[in-house]
């Protein structure tokens, strides 16, 4: 029988985590309880150890479906699709088999100076379903490594374009783009960058579009606070000098903060800005390429429809196997035609083998159970599904887009009225596991307002749906009384 309790001290990326004691978890091939070894030896990522030294660790031994199960027996929905990957559910054996082929033909090979059958292959694949002349593709060991490389790539092209002032690259407010030294100065959550400074120099941050929280005067016209938050993008690059901007990164749907969805027309006055200003645009689809919105890549659906360069990872490979791309158009990759330039950067893993295979593999049940056109079908059923929370008072704002939602939570459903800091700590502090305890792993974010995420795999249905929704319902409830 398995204990569960919440960690008061925990906070900030700490307390994504389920905080679950586990009394008898078994033990390692080395005779050791699991849960010593992991706080003596497991360094977890974005966790508090302090909590897994208090032996405080849920162990997911496996998956099945949009399952997963623990080291206590429990059986959990899957209703992040791991990280915002597993668009296919665990335990596919098509996947297994086709790592497990082609380790046997090729188990790893770089593609420095060469070349292997499943990169050429997959990257062929990749380039034609990607939108307009984006044909080039750059793997990637995953998707911080994509968005490092965009950087360079950006102010290398503008240096062979001989236009080398051009250096500094542009994020939104928010927004997370990885955790490389590069990454990481596009990313603006503080508690992230700050124990890394000095950053890469020449990131600049411009306002993001989160209509919810937006001024009084745009809540009932969002195509004019898309255009107004567009405009701000454009002051900040004259300020800046356009001379001296390279590039800038923008999410489809911004993940950090919970689900921002851009107002009509943003993406569209983006895209007029960079041109007028010899700006590339990225299209940062890390987590919502790959049926995550509804399309094969979310730019299109979301108005970014000619991005210069796509980022992309996660869902590639329905996480089986560590593996990202760079998409990159011709007009950007054309300087790098010539012998005489080199894009003088790469991974030893980018492109690897199984990674490949097991990519295309997934491509394939994209193809055979039509996962788009299901995300397409079902996406306004989940969205439906999860409107009925509104009748909740603390349920401020449910947006997002396919299988990928936020639910903002708020003291008064009527003003907006934020938490308090000590509230919000509180609730975050309280969710995930009263979450976990009702059989559903998501999200608390904590990078901003208090709210929840949800992505299930895009094998999901109206019933996982009406679980979710159920799930929700109660832990929201048992919030409220608590506030």
């Amino acid at each position: 029988m398995s204990e569960t309790t919440s960690d008061p001290t925990s906070s900030g990326a700490g307390s994504d985590i389920p905080v679950i004691i586990h009394p008898s978890a078994g033990t390692t091939p080395l005779g050791t309880p699991r849960n010593t070894a992991a706080s003596q030896y497991l360094w977890g990522h974005f966790t508090d150890q302090s909590g897994w030294a208090q032996d405080r660790l849920p162990t997911i031994v496996r998956g099945e479906g949009t399952y997963i199960w623990d080291s206590a027996g429990r059986k959990i929905f899957d209703g992040l699709s791991g990280l915002f990957a597993v668009q296919v559910g665990h335990g596919r054996e098509e996947l297994a088999q086709a790592a497990a082929e082609q380790a046997r033909t090729l188990p790893f090979f770089p593609i420095w100076g060469y070349a292997h059958e499943p990169a050429i292959d997959l990257a062929e694949r990749i380039a034609l379903a990607a939108p307009g002349d984006l044909n080039h593709v750059f793997f990637t060991s995953g998707g911080s490594e994509a968005v490092e490389s965009a950087i360079k790539l950006a102010k290398n092209y503008w240096e062979l374009r001989g236009k080398p002032t051009k250096r500094k690259v542009i994020s939104r407010e928010g927004a997370y783009h990885g955790t490389t030294h590069g990454a990481l100065s596009l990313t603006r959550i503080a508690s992230y960058r700050e124990p890394f400074y000095p950053l890469v120099e020449g990131a600049v941050q411009v306002p993001t579009p989160n209509w919810y929280r937006s001024e009084h005067r745009f809540w009932e016209d969002k195509a004019a606070y898309g255009q107004w938050i567009a405009d701000r993008t454009e002051e900040i690059i004259q300020r800046e000098g356009p001379e001296t901007i390279a590039a800038i990164f923008v999410e489809p749907v911004q993940n950090s903060g919970g689900c921002f969805v851009a107002p009509p027309g943003y993406f569209e006055r983006l895209r007029k800005i960079a041109d007028d200003n010899d700006i590339l645009l990225v299209s940062d689809e890390v987590i919502c390429a790959y049926g995550r919105t509804g399309g094969l890549f979310a730019g299109p659906d979301q108005g970014l429809a000619h991005p210069d360069i796509i980022t992309s990872a996660k869902g590639l490979s329905s996480g089986y196997a560590p593996i990202g791309a760079m998409i990159v158009s011709d007009r950007v990759y054309d300087p790098f035609v010539s012998g005489e330039n080199v894009f003088r950067h790469g991974y030893t893993f980018a492109g690897h083998p199984i990674g490949a295979a097991v990519a295309l593999a997934n491509l394939d049940i994209f193809e055979k159970e039509a996962l788009v056109e299901r995300v397409r079908e079902q996406g306004p059923v989940f969205k439906a599904t999860l409107d009925k929370l509104y009748d909740i008072p603390i349920v401020g704002d449910v947006r997002g887009s396919g299988y990928f939602y936020g639910i903002e939570l708020t003291r008064d459903q009527a003003t907006r009225e934020r938490f308090t800091d000590e509230e919000a700590d509180r609730i975050r502090a309280f969710l995930n596991p009263a979450l976990y305890d009702d059989g559903l792993y998501v999200r608390a974010d904590d990078r901003g307002d208090v709210v929840v995420q949800v992505a299930p795999p895009l094998i999901s249905g109206p019933e996982d749906f009406d679980f979710i929704e159920s799930a929700l319902r109660d832990v929201f409830t048992r919030v409220l009384e608590r506030i």
